[in-house]
């Protein structure tokens, strides 16, 4: 009796079981609340799965002299460790020299995006001028222009060691298709050149660089903080709210406010970045949503739930038209005053 009990019992709990994984895959997703796509397949490894030792094996030059750091002195008028323990880089957080020191070691290559499409061609020139004497100098760069005026691209002397490769890609009549496209891009190029690059960094093009961005920038996935945000609370932060969209964040939810206009790292973690933002934009196009800003919002809730490892402060991307604040000792890069209505094609 005892063991026809027992056989009964386990064929409940498989039925059981059963049952359960059964409702949970045929179980339709609520239209309200789409499941966002979270953790896409890896790219090709390679060159990948090496890189990550330039972030955790970090060894510095024998005899190397400089400025003994101290444990107990050091910025105290702004936030320097995410609750997370990444570390938020400000001016007098690093040491520039001992930082590159130890990655020029490692021979690395930086790989840089920028998309000069429409009249934003116009701020290419000042772009690829300033990041010259300020973008990882010192080290391999290869800035990869996307544009559909490839014949406009200005020749800019550069170092021995960095180049700009130039990439056809066609025009659009609208500035959000621009911008959506731009994941995609930067997907497949994370695919094609994945032997021979260790980090990437996708920026906006109407910027201009006026002080270093270097080594002490390298990570995992790095983050911008916004500047028109950073001392906001999250409540005002311009989150996608409709719950309809797979960029969705709701009230209550959220770490900080990242820009759109610059974050990078690891190939590898750019590559699952971009290829969760694509597949999400594209499900929310063929059910008729944009989330309210395009790419920046899928970047925002792909690393408010995969957080990044390194955040820069809104010294790595300011805004010409504010006013710097106190904490802001130095600024970086900056986006330029621009009037919209003349370089978008629908504004």
């Amino acid at each position: 009796m005892s063991t026809i009990r027992t056989l009964i019992g386990s064929v409940l709990l498989l039925l059981g079981i059963l049952y359960v994984y059964f409702y949970a895959w045929r179980s339709p997703r609520s239209s309200k609340h789409p499941e966002p796509v979270q953790y896409p397949v890896a790219p090709p490894v390679g060159r990948l799965s090496a890189a990550v030792n330039h972030v955790f094996h970090l060894v510095a030059p024998d005899h190397l002299k400089y400025k003994q750091p101290s444990i107990v002195n050091g910025r105290t008028d702004v936030v320097t460790l995410t609750p997370w323990l990444a570390p938020v880089v400000w001016d007098g957080t690093f040491n520039p020299v001992l930082l590159d020191s130890i990655y020029q070691s490692k021979n690395i290559t930086v790989a840089a995006t920028v998309f000069a499409v429409g009249k934003y061609i116009r701020f290419l020139k000042k772009f690829l001028e300033t990041a010259e004497p300020y973008f990882f100098v010192g080290f391999r760069v290869n800035i990869y222009v996307f544009t559909d005026h490839p014949k406009d691209v200005p020749r800019v002397q550069m170092a021995g060691g960095r180049k700009v490769v130039v990439r056809s890609v066609p025009s659009s009549n609208r500035w959000q298709e621009i911008s959506a496209r731009r994941m995609e891009l930067i997907q497949n190029l994370i695919e094609e050149v994945h032997d021979s690059v260790d980090y990437i960094f996708c920026l906006d093009v109407d910027s201009e660089f006026h002080g270093r961005w270097g080594s002490e920038s390298l990570g995992g996935l790095v983050a911008v903080i916004h500047p028109g945000y950073y001392r906001d609370d999250r409540g005002r932060f311009p989150y996608e709210r409709r719950p309809e969209s797979r960029a969705y964040v709701a009230d209550g939810e959220g770490d900080f406010y990242y820009c759109g206009g610059a974050f990078g790292g690891l190939l590898q973690e750019v590559s699952l970045l971009a290829k969760t933002c694509d597949l999400n934009f594209k499900a929310d196009a063929k059910e008729g949503i944009e989330a309210a800003w395009q790419e920046e919002s899928h970047l925002n809730r792909y690393m408010w739930i995969n957080k990044p490892s390194k955040i820069l402060s809104p010294e790595y991307l300011w805004q010409d038209f504010k006013p710097r604040n106190p904490e802001v000792r130095i600024v970086r890069f900056s986006g330029v005053v621009k009037n919209y209505a003349d370089i978008r094609p629908n504004v």
